[in-house]
């Protein structure tokens, strides 16, 4: 197992490269990728970093020199032939050659497009434009290299011996989640840390961690470079994005109203089994499960990422009683802010109601929490959202109204479009 401590003070990060592969990403966006390849190639997109922790200022914090190193180095990676071969050759949810030949032939060419950076009013402004399958690839890396480098610029004060006690701390402490976590009867758990990480290298000594405490009840990582070196499982289905896309791109109220149904429609010709599962917050769950079409109801589960989680868990069994569904064969995946009370709780609340797994994200990953003065190392909600397509700006509503975004004006209109009323907010955590 490396030793993390000595790694990071021997290297002080000269010529230590963050992304060193592109399927140090998550799994999902491949799948989406490919959907998008397929369906939508030449759609014109805008991503754009967001730091919704206003008072985490970025720019002040990480050299922009080093940041640029880092984006320039991503742009020289290209698909590995062992890469290459693990995802021609993988199983992967049951399926062989999940990922067509002519994608693989695309992919392992590709280099990621151009980036624009600037500094604005102590955070970074990082755009990325073009085509829609290159530029969604640059989300994940971009998210884990500014995670990474805000770490670096912390560590980097910090002397040997206070490194090696940090480390100990932060083992010990996920340690002592993992040992609460073996108590809950059937879990089914899975690491979705990869955006906002504290790092690869801890990442991987997670997971590990995982496996060892967990056994079965961990069933495996998004990140498809662990999967691979780890030999585990690579899981994910499909992300707000598409959803988001497709939705700039309606020509009408009623094409728009339709666009969350036809990215599903779309997913429903390529996936089948435990791929199939439905993320309904992009413009408010309920409003979604109430006019979605009844083969909607056959798939096999639902994610819930905003909101109260509990309340939109109880939607969903509702929803498929009332479509003739046994809830007890559906799968509901949680992923927003988990951690292991909340993990626990919602446990203990559906058990022999539905099938329930978990995907832990950043309090896996990056819990630092009171490790360091000032709390410099806390997690902190950083992410890289689609802003437009061929020129129309995205909305994203979600079920928790703090993690809205996009112009005042088109969320008003897509909250009329989609029936939204009053949403109660909720601290988004991370």
């Amino acid at each position: 197992m490396v030793d993390i401590a000595t790694r990071v003070w021997n290297h002080k990060w000269k010529i230590d490269p963050i992304i060193r592969s592109l399927i140090d990403t998550d799994f999902y966006k491949l799948l989406m990728c490919q959907s998008v390849f397929r369906n939508k190639p030449d759609t014109q997109v805008t991503f754009s970093l967001i730091n919704r922790s206003k008072h985490i200022r970025l720019a002040e914090l990480i050299d922009e020199g080093e940041l640029r190193e880092q984006l320039d180095h991503i742009r020289t990676i290209s698909l590995s032939r062992g890469e290459s071969t693990w995802l021609r050759g993988n199983t992967f949810y049951g399926k062989r050659q999940m990922f067509r030949p002519d994608f693989m032939e695309w992919f392992e060419n590709l280099r990621l497009p151009p980036y624009h950076l600037e500094k604005r009013d102590g955070q970074y402004e990082l755009t990325f434009e073009g085509n829609w399958p290159e530029v969604m690839l640059w989300e994940i890396p971009a998210l884990a290299v500014l995670m990474e480098l805000r770490s670096r610029a912390v560590l980097n004060e910090m002397a040997k011996f206070e490194l090696e006690v940090l480390y100990a701390r932060a083992m010990a402490k996920l340690w002592e989640k993992v040992e609460r976590l073996r108590e809950i009867p059937d879990l089914k758990l899975a690491d979705f840390g990869t955006r906002r990480r504290h790092g690869f290298l801890w990442q991987d000594w997670c997971v590990q961690a995982l496996m060892e405490g967990l056994g079965d009840k961990f069933i495996g990582t998004s990140n498809c470079r662990i999967a691979m070196r780890r030999d585990i499982e690579a899981i994910g289905t499909n992300a707000h994005e598409l959803p988001m896309i497709y939705a700039a791109l309606a020509e009408t109220d009623e094409a728009l109203r339709k666009a969350p149904y036809d990215v599903l429609a779309d997913w429903h010709e390529e996936h089948d089994g435990n791929l199939r599962i439905i993320l309904p917050d992009t413009y408010g769950t309920e409003g979604f499960l109430a006019g979605a079409p009844d083969w909607l109801a056959k798939w096999t589960g639902i994610r819930i990422d905003s909101g109260d989680p509990a309340t939109g868990a109880e939607i969903a069994i509702r929803w498929w009683q009332d479509r003739g569904e046994d809830p007890r064969q559906k799968l509901i995946i949680f992923s927003d802010g988990l951690d292991v009370e909340k993990i626990t709780e919602l446990s203990a609340q559906f058990r022999g109601r539905a099938r329930v797994s978990f995907g832990w994200g950043t309090l896996l990953t990056n819990d630092f929490t009171g490790l360091v003065k000032n709390d410099a190392l806390a997690p902190f909600s950083l992410v890289c959202k689609a802003v437009s397509a061929n020129g129309r700006p995205t909305v994203k509503l979600s079920d928790n109204p703090n993690k809205a975004m996009g112009p005042k004006a088109e969320i008003e209109r897509y909250k009329r479009v989609f029936g939204v009323g009053e949403q109660v907010g909720m601290e988004v955590r991370v």
